[in-house]
C-alpha cells in the first residue's frame, strides 16, 4: 500500500505540469490579455467585468465631467498612444519577456507555492483566496452535507421500492430538480422569499448583516444561518439529483446479487441485509465520485450563485479573473484546486481500503 500511495504522489507531478502547460498555451493563444486591457482603458473602449453583466460600460456616465473625460481617452485612442507607454505597461505585467522565459519563470515560483500578485488588487494571491475561501466554504460545506444528508437515504428508500409510487413521483421530483439549474432556482426563491413581491423572509445578499459584530453569539448565529439559507438550499436543490439515483442505482445492482438471497435465507432481517451487506459494496461507486464532487461544490459549482446573491466567494474570484486575464490569481488557482483534487482523489482510494478490505491495489498492478 505504501508503494502505491508513493506512485500516485510522483504521478502528481507530472500532472500538474501537463495541466498547467496546456492551459498556459490555451491563455497565451487567447485574444487580450492585461497589457491589451490597460490600452484600452486608457483609449476609453475598455467594459469591465461587472459592466459587462450589468449591461453598462465606462462610457456610459451621466455627469458632464465624465463625459469629457471619455471624449478626451476615445482621443488619444484616436492619435495613438506612445510606444514607450507600451513598453512600460508590458514591463509592468510582465510581458516584456518571451511567453517560455514567463513559463518557466512560473513553474520556478509554483514549486516553493509562490503565486505573485494580482494584476489588479495589488494583493497576494494566496491572501486573496484565503480572504475569500470563507464564503466558498460556507456555502459548500452545508450543500454538500445537506446533499448527501438528503440523497443518500432517499436512493435507499428509492431502491427498496423500486416501481412503487414513492418511487415513480420522487423520480419525477428528482428529474426535475436535474433538468432546472441551480441559478433559476435562486432566482425563483429570491422572487418568492427575499425580493418582497410576495414575501420578504430572507435577506436579499450578503452572507452576515452589517451590524454581525455588534451581535451576540446566538445572535451572529442566527443571522448566519438565515443569510446562508436561500443561497444553500439553491445549491442542494441542483446538485443532490445525480447523487440520489446513483445511490438508487449502486443499490439496486447489489441487492440483486446471490450474497443478499444467501443472508436472507439464512434469516437476517431487512435492516441487517441492507446496512450490514449490501451499504459497504454499494457505497463504492459513491466514495469514487466523492472527490470531484467536493471540489465542484465548494469552488467551481457555487460560481453563478455567489453572482446572484452578492457572495464573495472563490467562485467569483475566479470569473473575474478569466473575464480580466488575471494571469497569476489564473494560474495560482488552478494550480491549488488541481493539487486538492488529486490528493482527494488519492484519499478516496485509501478509503475504499476502509469500506472494503478484499480491494488490494497492489495485486491490481502486478
Amino acid at each position: 500500500m505504501a508503494a502505491y500511495i508513493l506512485r500516485r504522489l510522483l504521478l502528481i507531478i507530472p500532472t500538474l505540469l501537463g495541466i498547467l502547460t496546456i492551459n498556459f498555451i490555451i491563455v497565451q493563444a487567447a485574444p487580450g490579455g492585461p497589457v491589451e486591457q490597460t490600452i484600452a482603458q486608457l483609449q476609453g473602449l475598455d467594459v469591465g467585468a461587472t459592466a459587462r453583466v450589468g449591461g453598462t460600460s465606462s462610457g456610459d456616465i451621466a455627469s458632464d465631467g465624465s463625459q469629457s473625460n471619455s471624449g478626451d481617452s476615445q482621443s488619444r485612442g484616436a492619435r495613438g498612444l506612445d510606444p514607450e507607454l507600451v513598453r512600460q505597461i508590458e514591463e509592468l505585467y510582465g510581458f516584456d519577456k518571451p511567453a517560455h522565459e514567463r513559463y518557466i519563470e512560473m513553474l520556478g515560483s509554483y514549486l516553493v507555492f509562490d503565486f505573485g500578485k494580482s494584476l489588479y488588487s495589488d494583493k497576494e494571491v494566496t491572501d486573496l483566496i484565503v480572504e475569500k475561501l470563507p464564503v466558498s466554504i460556507s456555502l459548500g460545506l452545508w450543500t454538500t452535507l445537506l446533499t448527501y444528508l438528503i440523497s443518500i437515504p432517499l436512493g435507499i428508500r428509492k431502491a427498496v421500492r423500486d416501481g412503487s409510487s414513492f418511487d415513480v413521483w420522487t423520480s419525477t421530483a428528482v428529474i426535475i430538480g436535474y433538468a432546472i439549474p441551480n441559478f433559476l432556482f435562486a432566482i425563483l426563491l429570491i422572487v418568492l422569499f427575499a425580493g418582497g413581491t410576495y414575501w420578504d423572509w430572507f435577506p436579499l445578499r450578503g452572507l452576515t448583516s452589517s451590524n454581525f459584530d455588534e451581535l451576540s453569539l446566538w445572535g451572529q448565529i442566527k443571522d448566519y444561518f438565515w443569510h446562508i439559507s436561500l443561497p444553500v438550499l439553491a445549491s442542494v436543490i441542483g446538485s443532490f439529483a445525480t447523487l440520489t439515483m446513483l445511490t438508487k442505482n449502486s443499490f439496486l445492482d447489489e441487492i440483486n446479487k446471490q450474497y443478499v438471497l444467501t443472508a436472507r435465507s439464512k434469516g437476517l432481517t431487512e435492516n441487517r441485509v441492507l446496512y450490514g451487506h449490501v451499504f459497504r459494496n454499494a457505497m463504492l461507486l459513491i466514495i469514487a465520485g466523492m472527490p470531484s464532487a467536493l471540489i465542484g461544490i465548494f469552488f467551481t459549482g457555487s460560481m453563478l450563485i455567489e453572482v446572484i446573491f452578492s457572495l464573495d466567494g472563490l467562485g467569483l474570484l475566479g470569473y473575474e479573473s478569466v473575464i480580466n486575464r488575471d494571469y497569476p490569481v489564473i494560474f495560482g488557482t488552478l494550480y491549488i484546486f488541481t493539487l486538492l483534487g488529486l490528493i482527494l482523489k488519492l484519499i478516496s482510494d485509501i478509503t475504499y481500503l476502509l469500506v472494503d478490505p478484499r480491494i488490494d491495489f497492489e495485486s491490481r498492478e502486478h
